[in-house]
């Protein structure tokens, strides 16, 4: 009868629901990505307002999962692409999350936010595409969803066409307009 009840709580424990890692472009130009573990998936490319998503998941020999994305096709395969990952870790009931760049800052001028569906867990948020200083390791309870965005709001990428240089699009630059045809982005501070 032990086994038995101790055989049920496991699959009850193990049958537990877990968010999702999402990915989501705003951005007018496409975005590329892969998810990796011991393995490298195949690229996905995300154009304007389309998403991505995966199940959290362990991968059996690297644990972690990391969702690497450029802003080059083939990016990952190319020497000193820039990629901006987002990297999660599913432990238990705990999904343990971050951004980081490598190669530089391939998104800088774009903005970007990890947005938990949990409201009480913190969001990353890049205002300019730059990692801001410090540790970018969160975490939360394992069935919130975690969503990446790419120019938050459609915001324009900075020195973007904007105002008269841009007819017919009434988006928001990334902070104003310089001279009613380029979209600059606040100095980082």
């Amino acid at each position: 009868m032990i086994f038995n009840s101790l055989t049920l709580l496991s699959l009850i424990a193990g049958a537990q629901a877990v968010g999702r890692a999402i990915v989501t472009n705003q951005c007018d130009a496409p975005i590329y990505l892969w998810s990796v573990g011991s393995e490298i998936g195949p690229q996905v490319t995300l154009g304007l307002d389309q998403s991505y998503s995966e199940q959290f998941h362990r991968d059996p020999k690297s644990g972690g999962i990391a969702i690497k994305i450029t802003s080059v096709e083939n990016g990952l395969f190319q020497p000193n692409v820039s990629q901006t990952i987002f990297a999660y870790n599913l432990d238990g009931q705990t999904i343990w999350y971050d951004m980081s760049d490598v190669f530089g800052d391939g998104f800088a001028g774009r903005t970007m936010i990890v947005q938990p569906s949990d409201t009480s867990c913190q969001s990353i948020a890049w205002g300019q595409g730059i990692p801001p200083a410090g540790s970018q390791v969160k975490s939360c309870q394992a069935e919130t969803d975690l969503e990446l965005t790419f120019c938050t709001g459609h915001c324009l990428p900075s020195w973007s066409l904007c105002g008269d240089m841009a007819p017919g699009d009434y988006r928001h630059c990334c902070t104003h307009c310089i001279g009613s045809h380029h979209c600059v982005a606040a100095q980082a501070g």
